[in-house]
């Protein structure tokens, strides 16, 4: 029986929650933020989130009564996002009537715009001043090059000429790429879901000519339809407001700030979290995930469905800590939500089975139907996720997927540097020379192409894969009869393979590779027709996700057992590959995007280094994924940066006496926010992922270094009693950051010997074989000068062990914790059953 369909398809940019933006404010300050702006009616009976089959827009009512009307939410159906989708204009195939000041810039989505009859301004001091000469307002608009809802309105109003008149005569209009500028998006994405409870994008918000929101929304359609207002009508209301009732305006969107502001850079009332709120908010967070548990298609929550592997990583960590303290029974239970959760992401449709990685999340509750855009963040994240799985139970089907994602990216998503690449979006034309785009048409399949290119093998595959004459995902169902899935297929994977095996008389082995095979020959098929675009732009924080995927990768994977044999898209290589991987894309980091005298990253890169200064997730990510480059076999000088990185994190991001990292250097007077994030959502925050780096480091370093960073993870943790005592589902991982603070002596792994030989691969791939996070790996050569002065400077018991354990001819592990070292082993398996032991012990 093939999986449930859903009736809807949400928008490709589905609201964010209220949460992942607002996180600190509470109650009061937004009724005093309501009642400032004239919103007080509006938000004492708001209006409640649709479910996220809908897109959301919304427009401020502040001081006049004709804009109230104009607050509404209008639920979009899959044919009509299908329709908008093929209007999506190639630019390449067009003459250029207009050019306008973003053909100068390097961001992919704002290249997409440079041809619109817009008078675009990138964001910048020379929008601003013509805002203030003019005296009018700006109109800006936040997006992503593969953003499918930033597609449609483009077309519908951007492109459209009478649109275009409206915004140059009455505004200064701006275009943002929100991946190359998250601090000016985190600025009006919170503001707007601060007032709406809701956010996406695009992001549409009005300005003052100096920056203040006067109001704002998402999506906006060109025209009035059903009684509701369209994109031209709103730009009209906006100028008869700024007319009329500016002052009112500027003075609530001043307000506004002013509020948000102090809500979003709260300080600790102490230096460090109460005894017993870590473990408290652990257990919150594992109760509350538990609760909302989908026990029949797996994931936490209801559709749609993204991967967020926070959660995973939270309920493996809980799992951990219930064994160790002797529940099996509980961690079972939570290790086998994890698991069935990610055996239903990787047979769902989420997953492309034909070209490996995952797209960004399912519109249903099944994970069958995907949108099919795919991100850097999220295949990273998700790598690691399954070598955990797979570190847990030996299971190769977990280490597959992992392979699987990490294949993918290396063939199509990087760069001649070794440089990795953003996103893939989720429309494409359908054949070569199309004007115009559709979504998924790249990945779908009718069952007459799979039974022309598969032949005699196409009866098991359509078999195996729930490929039907009718298409798999026919959302025909729905009132609209326009559907431009009808017919078209998606690959959702059986479990049965030996039962399908059976049922043609062939053994297992022979199935798997008739599979494999097939695969190979849709893949050569789909490589011919027309690719998504491919946002080729170089995000550091993401690329740092991305280093920890593959260089945990490296020594996890050695696990897995001997004469494995794999299936295409899995190429299967050795895996000490994708080390080099990792080595590469932090080597182009430090090349292009780092400043070897301000010891300062830029955020992005693409054609050359950004505007953007590193924001705090491109330390904390990167830092993160140097740490795991070092621990997982690379160079030391990969942990000296991150030593460094971590000093340059601390001077321009922590707020030294409230507590807590800033997501900005704050040294942009335009920026009007400096956020203390916290939610872990799609990616982590920043706060979460820089409390586990400092702990990560306290572990390393000796001395004052030591309970330096541990002084700073306990302020910053500090900061967000609140969240973690009331509202920890919102942030699981830094739940787990709380609990590894507490943790009394952290065990370390310290291997001794030459490096660069099968003898220290395999003592490090023993050393990460089993799953814990309360491990640190250290390793040293001391016969390398540099190796050995950093160890002598930063840890100097480090530095007299190696010295006192080294043997020319073999490589020496030591186990130690609780000021205590095992016995020196040096053999990989003495090595594995040493920390087997020790973690039974430390229960």
């Amino acid at each position: 029986m093939a999986p449930a369909i859903p009736l809807f398809k949400p928008s490709s940019s589905p609201p964010p929650s209220f949460s992942s933006s607002s996180l600190l404010l509470h109650n009061s300050m937004l009724k005093r933020l309501a009642f400032s702006s004239s919103l007080h009616r509006f938000l004492s009976h708001p209006t409640k989130l649709l479910p996220s089959s809908t897109t959301t827009q919304h427009i401020s009512p502040a001081h006049f009564p004709t804009l109230s009307s104009l607050i509404f939410r209008r639920p979009v159906y899959a044919s009509k996002l299908l329709a908008m989708a093929e209007q999506t204009s190639n630019p390449a195939s067009q003459s250029h009537k207009h050019t306008n000041r973003l053909a100068a810039e390097h961001s992919p989505y704002l290249l997409q715009h440079a041809h619109n009859p817009v008078d675009w301004y990138p964001w910048g001091e020379e929008a601003f001043a013509e805002a203030r000469k003019r005296d009018v307002p700006i109109f800006v608009s936040i997006g992503y090059s593969t953003c499918h809802w930033c597609h449609v309105m483009e077309v519908e109003s951007f492109e459209d000429e009478g649109v275009a008149k409206l915004l140059n005569d009455w505004f200064v209009s701006i275009k943002v790429d929100r991946e190359e500028r998250p601090d000016v998006d985190k600025v009006y994405m919170t503001y707007v879901q601060a007032l709406y409870g809701g956010g996406g994008w695009p992001l549409s918000v009005f300005l003052s000519p100096d920056l203040k929101p006067l109001m704002g929304g998402t999506y906006f359609p060109p025209d009035d339809k059903f009684g509701r207002p369209g994109f031209k009508t709103i730009l009209r209301k906006v100028k008869e407001a700024w007319d009329s009732k500016r002052d009112m305006l500027v003075k609530s969107g001043a307000f506004a700030i002013e509020q948000l502001s102090e809500a979003l850079s709260a300080s600790a009332s102490s230096n460090k979290l109460p005894d017993g709120l870590p473990q408290h908010a652990l257990r919150l967070c594992a109760e509350q995930l538990s609760g909302s548990y989908d026990s029949k298609f797996g994931g936490f929550g209801s559709a749609p469905k993204f991967p967020r592997p926070v959660e995973v990583q939270l309920m493996l960590y809980y799992s951990k800590k219930l064994e160790e303290a002797g529940k099996l029974g509980e961690a079972k239970e939570g290790r086998e939500m994890v698991f069935f959760t990610l055996q239903c992401m990787a047979r769902g449709g989420v997953h492309d089975h034909i070209g490996g990685g995952f797209h960004r999340y399912s519109v249903d509750e099944c994970w069958h139907v995907p949108h099919f855009e795919k991100m850097l963040y999220d295949q990273g994240q998700l790598a690691n996720v399954y070598l955990d799985a797979f570190s847990i139970t030996k299971d190769v089907f977990y280490s597959y997927i992992a392979r699987d994602i990490l294949d993918y990216l290396r063939r199509d998503m990087i760069g001649p540097e070794g440089e990795i690449y953003s996103a893939e979006d989720a429309d494409s034309a359908e054949s070569e020379g199309a004007t115009r785009k559709k979504e998924g048409a790249f990945y779908v399949w009718t069952s007459q192409e799979v039974e022309d290119i598969l032949g005699k093998d196409a009866t098991l595959f359509k078999s195996h894969y729930y490929i039907k004459p009718s298409g798999n995902c026919d959302l025909s169902t729905m009132s609209d009869p326009h559907n431009e899935f009808k017919g078209k297929n998606v690959f959702i994977e059986r479990k049965d393979s030996s039962e399908m095996a059976s049922k043609f008389a062939i053994p297992v082995e022979k199935y798997l590779d008739i599979l494999g095979q097939s695969r190979q020959k849709l893949f050569e098929v789909r490589c011919t027709r027309p690719r998504p675009h491919l946002d080729d732009k170089v995000i550091v924080s993401w690329n740092g996700l991305a280093i920890s995927a593959f260089a945990r990768a490296s020594k996890i994977l050695k696990n897995e057992p001997e004469g494995i044999k794999f299936n295409f898209p899995v190429v299967g290589s050795d895996p000490k590959e994708y080390i080099q991987v990792a080595d590469r894309a932090a080597s182009f980091i430090r090349r292009h995007l780092y400043n070897e005298q301000t010891h300062q990253l830029q955020h992005s890169f693409r054609n050359g280094p950004s505007k953007a200064p590193g924001f705090l997730d491109d330390y904390a990510f990167l830092i993160s994924g140097l740490l795991d480059l070092y621990e997982f076999g690379g160079q030391t000088n990969w942990l000296v940066w991150a030593t460094e990185l971590q000093d340059t994190q601390d001077e321009l991001f922590l707020d030294r006496e409230g507590g807590g990292y800033f997501n900005t250097p704050g040294e942009d007077p335009n920026i009007l926010l400096r956020v203390k994030e916290d939610h872990d959502g799609a990616e982590p925050s920043g706060n979460s992922v820089s409390v586990i780096n400092l702990v990560r480091l306290a572990s390393m370093v000796a001395g004052n270094r030591s309970d330096h960073y541990r002084r700073d993870a306990e302020h910053v943790l500090a900061v967000f009693e609140t969240r973690l005592k009331d509202m920890a589902m919102a942030v699981p991982l830094m739940c787990c950051a709380a609990d590894m603070l507490t943790v009394p002596s952290r065990k370390q792994v310290v291997l001794v010997g030459h490096k660069h030989s099968v003898e220290f691969e395999n003592m490090l791939a023993a050393a990460h074989a089993s799953y814990d996070i309360n491990k640190t790996v250290i390793h040293m050569d001391p016969t390398n000068s540099e190796e050995l002065q950093f160890w002598e400077g930063n840890n100097s018991n480090i530095a007299l062990m190696a010295k006192n354990h080294f043997a020319a001819d073999k490589v020496v592990a030591l186990v130690c914790q609780n000021f205590a070292c095992s016995a020196p082993v040096n053999d990989p398996r003495s090595l594995v059953a040493l920390l087997s032991q020790q973690s039974s012990s430390s229960a």
